[in-house]
């Protein structure tokens, strides 16, 4: 059935104003609901097809929106106070979670892609889980925070030179985005040597509630459209170019409580929805239903856990208790948002099918209630015997 743009937008924002409402009704994620809600919508139950171009922009513009915050959730000042040893053991560990994750993918007889997607985690649902288990500040919770954030910043640079080797080759495109990675390094030594000569300006685009200009919310968004203009200038993925554009203010600005806020009001209050609903709308259900899919669904979901826990083993080496070892690895095997996005980055340059995309949907959809769960019963109440420490500062 096809309907108006006018009835597509009507709808989209009635479930954006409801759907946060259902989910605290049924403690799951908004993000799922969103998903759920599209799956219903869309060509799985309700067949609806919307005209005009209204819905597929603004879920492109949240697909961006929310690869900036992404970037903007890495918190440089936790980097940088690592020791050399804990930073090269985070990057083994990263290197066994890729190692796994193309052997697995072999065995399901699909790409190098499928390998990548596999090795991401969701920091975002990696973050609040470890802030309602009282861990975001002890050791524990410090090295699984850097495990996911490294998880999703190597996974992107992977997706982007593998699309462009697929897409060009190693020829002299596929050197284009290098200017654009040093141009990137020198911003970033630049902002923080104008944030330390100005601090007073630095603290009005971030601090000031009533600012009528709004000139911290221009700013991301100049850095939100400035890095995917340059990145569709030398050929990359967009969503890395939003990605670094949010890592670029994360580096800056390291006390952005209020733009964070800002941003997320307006990314999380309409234009991200859209397109977890627009991700729901585009999923089939009857490409799953077929007996090879339903398989395929059962050892996709088996491999997004195996490549997690399986290198979640090496903490063993760091004096971890098993209790600790089994938590992590089911933590970092929450997927929702940057795998989605993946997904859709592998179906727009033709590495996966649509029904392999369906596929990875259902599995982020399992792990993001999978991790966190389970997360929370093997992990002690805070307070209680064996619960982790806050880390000295």
């Amino acid at each position: 059935m096809i309907a108006s743009q006018q009835a597509a937008l009507l709808l989209v924002s009635l479930a954006i104003l409801i759907l946060p409402g259902v989910s605290r009704l049924l403690r799951v994620p908004s993000m799922v609901s969103e998903i759920i809600f599209g799956i219903i919508l869309g060509r799985s139950v309700l067949k609806l097809e919307f005209g005009g171009d209204w819905l597929p922009f603004l879920a492109h513009l949240g697909f961006l929106l929310l690869m900036f915050r992404a970037g903007m959730e890495i918190d440089f000042t936790m980097l940088q106070q690592q020791r050399r040893g804990p930073l090269l053991f985070q990057a083994a560990f990263f290197a066994a979670t890729l190692g796994c994750a193309a052997l697995v993918a072999a065995l399901l007889s699909h790409g190098f892609f499928v390998a990548l997607m596999l090795s991401t985690t969701s920091l975002g649902l990696v973050m609040p889980t470890l802030k309602e288990t009282g861990m975001s500040r002890t050791e524990t919770g410090q090295t699984i925070l850097i495990a996911a954030t490294l998880a999703d910043f190597m996974t992107l640079f992977g997706i982007t030179f593998y699309v462009l080797y697929i897409q060009q080759g190693i020829n002299w495109h596929f050197f284009l985005p290098v200017p654009l990675f040093l141009g990137f390094g020198l911003l970033l030594r630049l902002g923080r040597v104008w944030v330390w000569w100005h601090p007073t300006e630095a603290e009005r685009i971030l601090s000031i509630q009533e600012d009528a200009q709004e000139i911290g919310v221009r700013l991301s968004m100049a850095l939100l459209f400035l890095f995917v203009a340059l990145s569709e200038l030398v050929r990359m993925e967009p969503v890395l170019g939003a990605f670094l554009g949010g890592s670029l203010l994360a580096y800056v600005f390291r006390e952005k409580p209020l733009l964070e806020t800002k941003l997320s009001a307006m990314g999380f209050g309409f234009l991200i929805p859209v397109f977890f609903i627009h991700v729901g709308m585009q999923f089939d259900l009857t490409h799953l239903l077929k007996p090879r899919m339903i398989l395929f669904s059962i050892e996709l979901l088996g491999a997004a856990l195996m490549v997690k826990m399986a290198p979640a083993l090496l903490l063993f080496l760091r004096g971890w208790k098993p209790r600790e070892v089994l938590a992590t690895g089911f933590l970092l095997s929450s997927r929702l948002s940057l795998i989605v996005a993946a997904a859709a980055v592998g179906v727009q340059n033709g590495l996966i099918t649509p029904d392999v995309k369906d596929a990875v949907v259902l599995m982020a959809i399992v792990t993001c209630f999978l991790g966190p769960t389970l997360f929370k019963r093997i992990t002690p109440p805070p307070g209680a015997p064996g619960h982790p420490l806050p880390r000295r500062k």
